[in-house]
C-alpha cells in the first residue's frame, strides 16, 4: 500500500492502468465482487489471477514505441494500454553506439504528458552517465544502460537508482551473461537484446534463449530479485519459446504497431504469453 492511499484509490488506480511506478503491479486488478460479476476478462491477465499474487503480474508488455506512428502517438499508445500494456518502451539511440538515431528527453517530456504509465528508457548511447538526469527529469521511470556502452558500469547504475528511476543493464547478442555477475545484486532488472540494436522490425536471435535462462539460474543462485526483459523479435512466433524460457517482460514494437489495430495486438500477443506459462516446466 503506497504512503497516504487507501485500498480503494489503489484498486481504482490498477484497474485504470495508470503509472504505479514500480511497473510490477498488475495493471487490470479488478475487486473480487467485480471480477465475480464479470468474470476474468481483463486482458493483462486471461484468468492468470490464480496463479500469481493479485498485486504482481506474471507477464508485462512493454510495447516499443520505435515502431509506432509518431504522428498518431497518444492514440497509438492509447490502444496499446487497452490491449493490456502496462509500460512504454522508449529506445534512445545516438547514432554512435548503434546505427541510427531516434529521441531524446523532449519526446518523453511529451510522453510523459500523454500517458501516466511508466516509461521504460532504453539508452543505446555512448556515455549514458552525461545524459541518464535529463531522461530522468523528463519523466523516465526505468533507464536501462548497455553493459558495453560504460567504463564504470557500477557508477552508472548507481547514477539511474540516484535519481529516482528503476535500474536495468542491458546486453548485446554477443555478450555473455555472466559479464554482468557483479551487478545483478544491484539491479531491478535486465534487458536481454535478442536481435543487434539500431533497427526494428529484426528476426529474434535463436541463442537469447540459452542467456535467459542462464540469468534464471543466476537469479536463483544468488537470491536476487532482478526481472528478465527481452527486446527484439519478439512476436506471435516466438513470444512461447521466450516465455518459457524465463522472459518476464516483453518487448514488441512491429508485433504491437507493425499493422492492424494496436489493441488487438497487444492482446493477441499477451494471450500467447500467457498461454505459455502454462507449458513452463
Amino acid at each position: 500500500m503506497e504512503p497516504g492511499g487507501s485500498e480503494d484509490n489503489l484498486k481504482s488506480r490498477l484497474t485504470r492502468g495508470v503509472r504505479a511506478g514500480s511497473g510490477k503491479r498488475c495493471a487490470s486488478y479488478l475487486p473480487p465482487e467485480q471480477e465475480r460479476s464479470q468474470g476474468c476478462s481483463q486482458p493483462a491477465c486471461y484468468n492468470f489471477r490464480s496463479l500469481v499474487s493479485r498485486e504482481f503480474c506474471l507477464i508485462e508488455l512493454a510495447p516499443s514505441i520505435l515502431s509506432a506512428d509518431f504522428a498518431r502517438l497518444a492514440d497509438e499508445v492509447t490502444l496499446a494500454v487497452e490491449g493490456g500494456a502496462t509500460l512504454l518502451h522508449v529506445d534512445v539511440m545516438d547514432g554512435h553506439f548503434v546505427p541510427n538515431i531516434t529521441i531524446g528527453p523532449p519526446v518523453v517530456a511529451s510522453l510523459r504528458k500523454a500517458t501516466e504509465l511508466p516509461l521504460d528508457v532504453h539508452l543505446m548511447i555512448e556515455d549514458p552517465d552525461q545524459y541518464i538526469p535529463a531522461f530522468a527529469d523528463a519523466g523516465a521511470d526505468w533507464i536501462s544502460v548497455h553493459q558495453e556502452a560504460t567504463r564504470h558500469l557500477n557508477r552508472s547504475l548507481n547514477l539511474v537508482r540516484e535519481h529516482g528511476c528503476k535500474t536495468g543493464v542491458v546486453i548485446n547478442p554477443a555478450t555473455p551473461v555472466q559479464m554482468l555477475g557483479e551487478v545483478l545484486d544491484m539491479v531491478d532488472y535486465v534487458l536481454v537484446m535478442s536481435v543487434n540494436p539500431g533497427f526494428g522490425g529484426q528476426k529474434f536471435i535463436p541463442n537469447s534463449l540459452e542467456k535467459i535462462r542462464k540469468l534464471v539460474t543466476m537469479r536463483n543462485a544468488k537470491g536476487a530479485n532482478f526481472r528478465i526483459e527481452v527486446d527484439g523479435g519478439v512476436a506471435l512466433d516466438t513470444v512461447g519459446e521466450v516465455v518459457r524460457a524465463g522472459a518476464e517482460i516483453l518487448v514488441a514494437g512491429n508485433a504491437v504497431f507493425g499493422r492492424g489495430n494496436p489493441k488487438e495486438n497487444a492482446e493477441k500477443l499477451l494471450k500467447a504469453a500467457h498461454e505459455a506459462t502454462l507449458q513452463r516446466v
